[in-house]
């Protein structure tokens, strides 16, 4: 087992994540909440990179990342080494081909607030910094934890933008995908079949903490309408009662 390649991939993997949350609840409050006329087109740009093949968004990455372009020459002579190859260069790869898999279900979410909720805290003076922590995320929280454990597992499991963009290099750019890749082509199966296990392991896993969680806000949240429910009725027969005893009081 290739314990360097194991860290190297969880690391990518956490902080590809970490930097799609931070962007993608934003855009995604802004698609939802938005009014402009590019949100369509900002919409299916960030969507993207689900129909593009990895190896051509890998190639394009390698080239625009690369010192044959200003952009790139810019970014080498800041760093002192070209993205591509390397982890940083990972790490934006990886944020774009996974940007849809941490803003499509944030989108989900947030539209399915009730706007009339949305309306109100806009009426009682809320930004939208507000909305979205005190209103968006606690309301779409689940979609939350699915945005973060999607793009986790797609960040593990990538390897045509890793292989493109970063090669294999032992510690620098070699992910457990890579791993299982040479492994395969060197017809160590043995080897592959315990990779491959820890990757559908983590998946099946990771998977499974999402339909469990989500199931339990479900079920505390018709309990809570039901114990809601259950309160007002006793309140109703309560003053049914009242009302009842005083209206005979009243005729005696």
């Amino acid at each position: 087992m290739d314990w360097q390649a194991l860290a190297l991939t969880l690391k990518l993997a956490t902080v590809t994540t970490a930097i799609l949350l931070a962007v993608a609840v934003p855009l995604a409050a802004w698609l939802v909440l938005g009014r402009s006329r590019w949100l369509a087109a900002v919409e299916a740009l960030a969507a993207l990179p689900l129909v593009l093949p990895p190896t051509v968004l890998g190639f394009f990455l390698l080239v625009l990342l690369g010192t044959r372009t200003a952009l790139g020459r810019g970014i080498a002579g800041l760093l002192g080494h070209p993205l591509a190859f390397s982890f940083a260069g990972l790490v934006v790869g990886s944020v774009i081909y996974s940007l849809p898999f941490a803003v499509q279900p944030l989108v989900a979410g947030f539209a399915a607030v009730d706007p009339a909720l949305v309306d109100a805290g806009r009426l009682l003076g809320a930004g939208p910094v507000r909305l979205i922590t005190s209103l968006l995320l606690p309301l779409a929280r689940r979609s939350l934890v699915a945005a973060a454990v999607l793009t986790f597992l797609h960040t593990m499991g990538e390897f045509g933008v890793v292989l493109m963009l970063g090669g294999d290099i032992p510690g620098a750019t070699r992910t457990l995908s890579i791993v299982l890749y040479n492994q395969v082509e060197n017809f160590d199966y043995a080897a592959a079949n315990r990779t491959a296990a820890i990757l559908l392991g983590l998946s099946a896993a990771a998977l499974a903490a999402i339909y469990f969680s989500g199931r339990g806000l479900s079920r505390r949240g018709l309990s809570g309408r039901g114990l809601s429910g259950q309160r007002t009725n006793g309140r109703g027969q309560n003053g049914q009662g009242q009302d009842g005893s005083r209206r005979g009081g009243s005729r005696a």
